[in-house]
């Protein structure tokens, strides 16, 4: 499914780049700058669940392979000056989550089949 259109004020939505801080079950913080479809009138960022997990497999194919197919939740991002720094001054997770912008909600989509078909009764 793609958003080209906000799904909450149907404005047209724009492509960004952002550093979406992801927690991976049981204590992996994973940082991936990616770009999203990006809302400006309600502050909604739009991401492929899809996008993330195989970007996320291939980081994790030769680190780490046992973290792949894990639980995981996008949980805010990380400013841009942040995301910069964060290599030159050796953040830690915790410090890294002192400088993520916390998302207030999340909100998740599915694909609801069109067109025609047996009726619900």
């Amino acid at each position: 499914m793609a958003f080209t259109k906000c799904p909450k004020c149907d404005a047209k939505t724009k492509v960004r780049k952002f550093a979406l801080v992801i927690h991976i079950e049981p204590d992996q913080l994973f940082i991936l700058n990616k770009q999203c479809r990006y809302c400006v009138g309600c502050d909604l960022i739009i991401v492929r669940r899809a996008e993330i997990e195989s970007l996320m497999a291939m980081a994790f194919e030769s680190r780490d392979p046992a973290i792949i197919g894990s639980e995981y939740v996008v949980v805010g991002t990380l400013p841009r000056k942040a995301w910069r720094d964060r290599d030159n001054k050796d953040m830690r997770p915790a410090d890294t989550l002192d400088h993520a912008l916390i998302f207030k909600d999340v909100w998740e989509f599915e694909v609801v089949g069109g067109g025609w078909g047996p009726s619900a009764c």
